[in-house]
């Protein structure tokens, strides 16, 4: 058991070791059917919170991630989410691509968790990136357009 234990800790410590660790800071979303939001009350657009993003370079020209974290959602109820992805550096800072995201939040799905693709932007300054996610309007898990922000500030 404690040989199990160590191999474990062993490995995860390489695969921290190896990447990068950061605190994402949640911060906004915007409704684009604003009429359509204010009659679901998602009402509130600043929706601060807290995760963690882990970044690993998968060649010269991709990073894979994972995030886990919560936030307030639009209707100011405590929204979880994790998910993972990739992003290309279509720039120097630019990044482009996209996430499969677990997402359990009162305004989507009937507040029952589901799992979405989802396209992500974002522009990294040094020790700060400026994340973008759109989550387009689809049936009744998403009655909304939507764009979400939020900064990660690598540790």
């Amino acid at each position: 058991m404690l040989r199990a234990i160590l191999v474990t800790g062993l490995a995860a410590h390489a695969v921290l070791a190896s990447a990068d660790i950061g605190l994402n800071l949640y911060g906004a979303s915007y409704h684009f059917d604003r009429d359509k939001a204010k009659e679901l009350g998602l009402t509130h657009e600043f929706n601060p919170g807290l995760g963690l993003r882990w970044r690993k370079s998968h060649s010269a020209d991709w990073d894979l991630f994972a995030d886990a974290g919560f936030y307030r959602d639009s209707k100011a109820n405590t929204a979880l989410l994790a998910g993972g992805g990739g992003l290309w550096h279509a720039t120097a800072g630019l990044r482009l691509g996209g996430a499969l995201v677990l997402l359990k939040s009162d305004p989507y799905n009937d507040g029952k968790a589901f799992v979405a693709p989802a396209p992500v932007a974002a522009y990294e300054w040094r020790r700060v990136t400026f994340n973008v996610v759109y989550f387009p309007k689809w049936r009744d898990v998403n009655r909304t357009n939507q764009l979400g922000f939020w900064l990660t500030v690598w540790l």
